[in-house]
């Protein structure tokens, strides 16, 4: 048997036929959550550039864009939801290779998707400071508008500290990706897994002084994201045809 045949069976060989739905929902969801992603990068393009600083500049932006500015955020926000069945598949995946850390990279990338959603944030916005716009534009004193201002800028400033989910992500992307090495997937794929979840923890441990370089990790996370979808949809055909 040759390296090719060698790869080919460590690929095939682990297609679970009781997890096939599974594989295709985490497969649809990745693509899915990828062309959210790239939308929200259109619709960033497209639209004029919110200010970095300066809470009643922000919330004055959010006024003027503001249906904009949600579609913005639900773009970003929502792949979250759908990451999690994508590493819940993932991690079924890859339980036939080794149990212990396909679910210790599972747990840390579900994670690292879903505590976002108990504080949403997008990094460059939140939904909630939709609603503080509302009611700065509403505001009838000075003084209220000054402490609505204030608000925004606390959230502003949460959204450039790197956090634990954020450092969750490409440590969980990296551990499932060490395991593909022993199959399931293909070999290239683990090995682009593992340059992103390498590059991710730098990048998210030095995103408050990476300014726009930390642009290289989510552009590679994105490839990655695809590159995954199609492979968790390729293991469900095979998983399809395995024995029961």
């Amino acid at each position: 048997m040759n390296v090719a045949e060698v790869e080919t069976a460590q690929v095939t060989g682990a297609a679970d036929r009781s997890w096939r739905d599974l594989y295709r929902a985490g497969g649809l969801a990745a693509l899915l959550a990828s062309l959210m992603y790239i939308s929200a990068l259109v619709v960033l393009v497209v639209t004029p550039t919110a200010p970095a600083a300066g809470g009643e500049a922000i919330l004055r932006y959010i006024a003027a864009h503001r249906s904009v500015y949600i579609l913005e955020q639900v773009l970003w926000l929502a792949p979250s939801v759908l990451l999690v069945v994508t590493f819940l598949a993932l991690c079924a995946a890859l339980m036939g290779v080794n149990r212990s850390y396909a679910a210790i990279g599972g747990v840390l990338a579900i994670a690292s998707w879903a505590l976002p959603l108990v504080y949403p944030a997008t990094g460059g916005g939140a939904p909630a400071l939709v609603y503080l716009s509302d009611h700065y534009m509403a505001a009838g004193d000075a003084v209220q508008r000054a402490a609505l201002a204030a608000a925004a800028e606390g959230f502003v400033a949460q959204n450039v500290i790197p956090g634990a989910a954020g450092i969750l992500e490409p440590i969980g992307i990296l551990i499932m990706s060490l395991v593909m090495l022993g199959g399931v997937f293909s070999r290239s794929l683990a090995y682009l897994g593992i340059a992103t979840g390498a590059i991710g923890i730098v990048s998210e441990s030095l995103r408050p002084v990476l300014g726009g370089g930390y642009v290289v990790y989510g552009l590679l996370l994105l490839v990655w994201l695809i590159a995954v979808g199609w492979g968790l949809y390729r293991l469900a055909g095979r998983a399809a045809t395995a024995a029961p």
